[in-house]
């Protein structure tokens, strides 16, 4: 049986939980542009979660920015699809199921622009939610004129001048803009293009005045590991299990944070979904959020790849599971806490945030590489680990173990060798190729006879700053390193914890 709101009834007992009849009929608040496993993993699963518990009451109009496919995908199945939520919670697996309804429609901007457009004219209408990848925001040469214009920013300054026009500019008929794209300062840098837009355009002051007084550009944060559809074995066993096909089924984990910079009460009311959600944080600022992630978790992975390949490990989960391993993640995050308090964090958040690490990193649902994850290792090294180090100098006096065993694996693992232009590491049991622009400048230094360690911890250009001046830290890599050369990564672990 197929997955529509017409075979509802018939799919009877499932062990998804069931979206409420009346939530099919609240009206469409929120346009959204991209129809992504993100979006739909975690923003629309959110409102969908508030409509369930009556702390809102919107659905959503979904546009496919480019191409076409997707609306006749969703339409088939009358815009329901299936979320599997599975993973560790507290240590605990999880394994839940949840049948969203939270679309309303979906269109496609290049044969339904002028269907969107009428959308602007939706008194209901209060909120923009947007993912459509980190390319997404930037400048154009379009117009809003364009049917429809090219690139996004373009797309949201047209649909803002409609809104603008319908209700005469109506100081109160603003929307929540909420780009979720993975780059810093998301919603002011739409605005930015948005604005570059407008005045490409030749639109008028009062508009250029409305976008900025009536609109609010939120930036924000959001964090959930969602793979999107199932393997196709599990994907059989997932729908024998539910009673239903669903071709537009996708995992997530059972983490998700959704941070949401706003310091105005007119922002909050028309976010009525986040009030019973623990996870979203709509706040002032973002930044607490953000610099948790990026040294907690980005750091932590940073921190330990190299130690999980040079220990044998191929996967994520698969380092998790042993024991010694999951106890050199547990100190390295110490130590990065411990370089973290201060009065910008709670000392029960930090550990909170770590504890929810390991349960994501051991997730068994999840196949992530090592390999994948050293991809521009040394520039994530540099940003998000060498301020990790300075911190621990100024704390300690020193570099805390754990980041000096981690720094020394990256050492051992950046000592490739040189194949037809390529930087190629094989010696821990797999062969990757090293995709880092400083590949070729790192093994130029490690190449040196005697000093090759210490020039690298000099160069300013791949560090921002002299490693090599940190107390003892060039004894302590030199040192760590030949313990892992000589008894192994999880040996020289031991020997230090």
């Amino acid at each position: 049986m197929f997955l529509n709101k017409k075979n509802l009834a018939a799919i009877g007992q499932t062990k998804a939980s069931m979206p409420s009849e009346k939530s099919f009929t609240f009206p469409e608040r929120i346009i959204q542009f991209g129809t992504g496993v993100l979006l739909r993993g975690l923003p629309d699963h959110i409102i969908h979660q508030a409509n369930q518990d009556g702390s809102y009451d919107g659905r959503i109009v979904v546009v496919q920015s480019t191409g076409t496919a997707a609306v006749a995908e969703f339409a088939k199945q009358d815009n329901l699809y299936t979320l599997c939520v599975k993973g560790l919670q507290d240590g605990q697996e999880v394994e839940q199921y949840e049948l969203i309804n939270v679309i309303s429609r979906v269109c496609a901007a290049s044969t339904q622009w002028q269907e969107i457009l009428a959308l602007a004219a939706s008194p209901d209408l209060e909120v923009l939610i947007s993912n459509t990848t980190e390319v997404g925001i930037t400048a154009g040469t379009d117009l809003i004129t364009d049917q429809p214009p090219q690139t996004f920013p373009t797309k949201v300054c047209a649909f803002l001048y409609q809104r603008y026009q319908a209700f005469q500019c109506a100081a109160d008929k603003g929307l929540v803009i909420l780009p979720t794209e993975l780059i810093s300062n998301n919603g002011q840098e739409l605005k930015k293009y948005v604005l570059e837009a407008a005045n490409r355009s030749g639109l008028e002051t009062g508009f250029i005045d409305w976008i900025e007084q009536a609109n609010d550009f939120c930036d924000t944060l959001v964090d959930r590991i969602v793979p999107g559809k199932l393997p196709a074995a599990e994907q059989a066993s997932t729908s024998a299990l539910l009673g239903y096909e669903d071709n537009l089924m996708i995992m997530a984990e059972p983490y998700y944070l959704w941070a949401i910079s706003c310091n105005q009460d007119r922002v909050k009311e028309k976010l009525r979904f986040a009030a019973n959600q623990a996870q979203v944080h709509v706040v002032p600022s973002i930044e607490k959020f953000k610099e948790i992630k990026l040294r907690l978790l980005n750091g932590t992975h940073t921190f330990s790849c190299a130690p999980a390949i040079l220990a044998g490990f191929s996967t994520v989960k698969e380092a998790l599971q042993n024991t010694e391993f999951k106890a050199f993640v547990s100190g390295l995050m110490e130590e990065i806490i411990l370089c973290m308090q201060g009065p910008a964090f709670a000392d029960s958040e930090l550990q909170d945030f770590a504890k929810q690490v390991l349960d994501r990193f051991g997730n068994p649902n999840l196949e992530h590489r090592w390999a994948s994850i050293s991809l521009n290792f040394t520039s994530k090294m540099h940003m998000r680990n060498v301020p990790l180090l300075e911190a621990s100098v100024q704390r300690e006096g020193k570099v805390l173990p754990c980041m000096v065993l981690g720094f020394a694996a990256y050492v051992l693992f950046m000592h490739s060798k040189e194949e037809g232009g390529q930087f190629i590491q094989e010696g821990y049991g797999e062969r990757i190729v090293l995709q880092d622009e400083s590949a070729a400048a790192v093994l130029g230094y490690l190449q040196q006879a005697d000093q090759g360690l210490l020039s690298l911890l000099h160069d300013t250009t791949l560090w921002g700053v002299d490693l090599s001046t940190f107390p003892g830290f060039a004894a302590q890599v030199q040192e760590a390193i030949a313990q892992i050369e000589k008894h192994g990564f999880l040996q020289a672990f031991a020997s230090r914890a």
